[in-house]
């Protein structure tokens, strides 16, 4: 029996009961909102999952993810995500739109969006802890006369802890060559353009530099040429929306601003491997 989708991906936007763009909770297994299981969706906002106990399992852009105690997740408001299974949980969510959250950390979520939950070793958990609670405290403080500027510092010291765990991840800023510093500032403007700017040489002109160099900086920095990200990107959103959607390829191919149904369906089959049909059907039964 196949699965019943809706027309559009569900985005869930930010509770107009929830104060000025910051909230942050305590989540026993027992308190998960049941928006955020089974159905796949999208939020409006930055949301992070600090996982004190148990084990929760998440699908997050067609690759299923295990959280385990001690653990950290960024979840990208682009990102279509459910929570599929919860075992003996108690976790934090802290929420933040885009306007109240540091706008350096804004830029380096953009490159955080494909990262896997990290499990944080006792030393860094426990300072981890100490700023959960500060801003659980703060958050609970409404009367004093400080109470929104308290709260969006701690909150985004929080959040800039998370940040941090993920950075070291990745190679030290001083390690970072040209090359990649131009990588990241594409990839940004990649997620902001990708529907609508298809051409190498409109992106080389949002960062001032040349077609030749741009396409040095990527292939330098990833391997690829900025046509391979410009095509991965758009590809990938199809497939959500043929997995999470009713519309047609045609329509999508559109919405995606290819006009050129014959050349989209030719896009996807050589990236996916398999025609987008073909995918939609493999993905619901």
């Amino acid at each position: 029996m196949k699965k019943t989708h809706k027309t559009i991906i569900p985005t869930h936007a930010f509770p107009d009961e929830h104060y000025g763009g910051i909230y942050i909770r305590e989540i026993a297994e027992t308190d998960i909102p049941s928006d955020e299981i089974g159905v796949p969706h999208r939020h409006n906002y930055h949301f992070f999952m600090i996982q004190d106990t148990g084990t929760s399992t998440i699908e997050l852009d067609f690759n299923k993810l295990t959280i385990n105690s001690s653990s950290v997740l960024y979840i990208h408001p682009s990102q279509v995500h459910r929570i599929l299974n919860t075992e003996d949980v108690s976790m934090v969510y802290l929420i933040l739109n885009n306007e109240h959250i540091n706008p350096e950390y804004l830029v380096l979520s953009e490159e955080l969006r494909t990262k896997e939950p990290l499990e944080l070793d006792p030393g860094k958990w426990d300072i981890m802890k100490h700023a959960v609670n500060l801003c659980l405290y703060s958050f609970n403080q409404k009367r004093e006369h400080i109470y929104w500027p308290l709260l969006k510092d701690n909150c985004n010291a929080l959040a800039g802890l998370i940040l941090s765990e993920y950075l070291k991840e990745l190679k030290p800023f001083e390690n970072i060559s040209r090359f990649e510093i131009i990588a990241k500032s594409f990839h940004v403007a990649l997620e902001q353009n990708f529907m609508s700017v298809k051409r190498p040489a409109a992106y080389a002109e949002l960062l001032n530099i040349s077609v030749p160099y741009l396409n040095e900086c990527i292939k330098n920095a990833t391997g690829n040429p900025v046509s391979y990200h410009i095509i991965q990107r758009c590809i990938l959103e199809a497939k959500r929306m043929l997995f999470h959607s009713q519309k047609s390829v045609k329509e999508i191919a559109s919405e995606l601003g290819y006009e050129d149904y014959a050349y989209f369906s030719r896009l996807f089959k050589k990236t996916a491997g398999m025609t987008a049909l073909a995918f939609r059907h493999q993905n619901l039964d």
